[in-house]
């Protein structure tokens, strides 16, 4: 159970870059962006396209964010110059995706068990510096009596996840970055400030995507293969991770929102393999399983808003009742006490 924990939280915080994306393009600029499902494979098959092919596994991740940039900032095109709804246009690019990742990968599916990724790299180099025998007695405490193959993929994602985090947090602050608030804020009154509005939507939208793509490529590595299918159903996990965050921790400030997209990310994956546990549950239920979790984290916040406005009611009408009471004891005592 701990090793699966362990998976969870590694894997989770891999996707809370994909999160991020989707938060940035559906709560920051109020697009609902479905190129995720399509840019998602779009950073993976060109991940790993150009590692098969001798490419150094960095500069093929590099390459797979340019390349989700590029996809969103089509979509960010179609809307603000070809006049299609956001909806419509994030259907399309996603439909052409599919395509286009098949003419990318020449096939299905790549897979990458035998080649040299980002992960591999840095599990050996974190197993020569015998880092983790440092790091497995903190699960023994936990009564751990199996422990995981390496650390170094948890501990160095949760670094370049809080890196990009923090990036994004200071880059919605700047100049550009507020202006992409207040266009998804209010377009017209952005407008109105001679703001162009629709270079600020397709930059936020490519940026978004590039977020994905991002943690398609690094998917795909840590996976061992790219698949063309892997995309599909995508942007329902970037909203529940984005909607479970907000339920839970709150979106007060934008550093606040963005740390809870990420632990959003990383409990929808433990409450998955909770779920796959259970024995009448298989791995073909995921999608069923997302929904209900999605389900679950809408009106959760909804019945605990609806309580707690009911209790507050009751709290208030009660002071009211011993209020009046002790006006009308006073008025009796005054009244009686009166010549």
């Amino acid at each position: 159970m701990m090793i699966s924990l362990f998976g969870s939280f590694e894997s989770g915080i891999i996707y809370a870059l994909m999160a991020l994306g989707v938060y940035l393009s559906f709560r920051v600029l109020d697009f609902p962006d479905l190129t995720v499902d399509g840019s998602f494979v779009t950073g993976a098959a060109v991940a790993a396209l150009m590692i098969i092919n001798g490419y150094s596994p960095l500069t093929a991740t590099l390459a797979a964010v340019i390349a989700g940039f590029i996809a969103g900032c089509i979509t960010g095109i179609l809307h603000t110059k070809g006049k299609i709804n956001p909806l419509l246009s994030g259907i399309l690019m996603m439909i052409a995706l599919y395509s286009i990742n098949l003419r990318i990968m020449g096939r299905p599916n790549i897979p990458l068990l035998n080649e040299e990724t980002i992960f591999t790299k840095l599990t050996a180099f974190w197993q020569n510096l015998g880092l983790d025998s440092v790091f497995n007695p903190i699960l023994g405490i936990f009564g751990a009596t199996q422990f995981p193959r390496t650390w170094a993929v948890l501990i160095v994602m949760v670094f370049v996840t809080f890196a990009i985090k923090f990036l994004t947090d200071y880059f919605l602050k700047t100049e550009t970055g507020l202006a992409i608030r207040a266009t998804g804020d209010n377009k017209r009154m952005i407008r109105s400030f001679s703001a162009n509005t629709d270079w600020l939507i397709i930059l936020g939208i490519g940026i978004s995507n590039a977020m994905v793509a991002l943690s398609g490529s690094l998917i795909a590595q840590h996976g061992g293969f790219a698949d063309v299918g892997m995309g599909i159903g995508m942007i329902i996990i970037g909203l529940a991770s984005v909607i479970i965050g907000e339920a839970l921790f709150g979106a007060k400030t934008i550093a606040r929102a963005t740390l809870a997209v990420i632990g959003g990310a990383i409990i929808y994956r433990i409450a998955v393999t909770f779920a796959l546990r259970v024995d009448f549950l298989e791995a073909g239920d995921m999608k069923v399983i997302t929904a209900v979790i999605v389900i679950a984290a809408l009106v959760a916040p909804k019945i605990l808003e609806s309580r707690r406005d009911k209790k507050r009611r009751m709290r208030k009408r009660d002071e009211l009742s011993k209020r009046l009471a002790f006006e009308n004891e006073s008025g009796g005592v005054k009244s009686s006490a009166a010549p």
